[in-house]
């Protein structure tokens, strides 16, 4: 996997992390899920550089004038429900992106462990497109490896680029084998490890409670 970490240099994305985590600030959900809006939309300019660009000429009113533009294929897949600021981040970019939407939760067995379960799934074939896989927590890995096998019957991707916010080294270090190797993981801060909940430690909490409100335990 080729990890893109942009926190390792600061920016402005200090400061839109910063919000996400400061427990006097997350429960203003209209800016939390701003912020997360705004962090898809950094992550998808970096991402852009990697795309695939063809000439094209474009008439102005005083001449013309060659452009070099993406011509690549994209699905942008968020996994529901928190997904979805982050998902409106990287649809700002890509206006012309194909969308798809899948749920995947956490199925509690014990007070500790939980099954990851995937119920919904809504998306045009992913055959020989470039797939954008958004999820802001990146905890243990599994809500991304889980919906990776669902969406294998939809086609084989071109590329695949994962989005997160927030990740643990444990996560990550999941993934390396359930993705092939020339995957890209574009993330903005990595975190030192989890709690026995499975939560990334220091994190932020529920990304999907603070952006939509709590949920009802199944």
């Amino acid at each position: 996997m080729i990890i893109h970490h942009l926190g390792e240099k600061p920016s402005i994305l200090n400061r839109f992390i910063a919000e996400l985590r400061d427990v006097n600030i997350q429960t203003d959900r209209m800016r939390f899920r701003k912020n997360l809006e705004r962090i898809g939309e950094v992550l998808c300019y970096e991402m852009s550089k990697y795309l695939h660009y063809q000439p094209e000429l474009i008439t102005t009113p005083l001449g013309e004038k060659s452009v070099e533009l993406p011509k690549d294929q994209i699905v942008i897949c968020s996994i529901l429900r928190a997904g979805l600021a982050l998902h409106q981040g990287l649809m700002n970019f890509f206006d012309g992106a194909d969308n798809a939407f899948i749920s995947a939760y956490r199925k509690h067995t014990s007070e500790t462990d939980f099954d990851i379960m995937v119920e919904y799934l809504a998306s045009p074939s992913l055959e020989g497109k470039i797939l954008f896989l958004a999820d802001p927590m990146l905890a243990t890995g599994r809500s991304f490896a889980n919906v990776y096998n669902a969406l294998a019957p939809l086609g084989k991707p071109r590329e695949i680029h994962l989005f997160a916010v927030i990740g643990a080294e444990q996560g990550i270090a999941y993934l390396e084998d359930k993705f092939p190797s020339n995957t890209h993981l574009w993330i903005t801060t990595i975190d030192p490890h989890l709690n026995e909940h499975g939560y990334i430690v220091p994190g932020l909490g529920d990304a999907g409670d603070l952006a939509f409100g709590n949920k009802m335990e199944g």
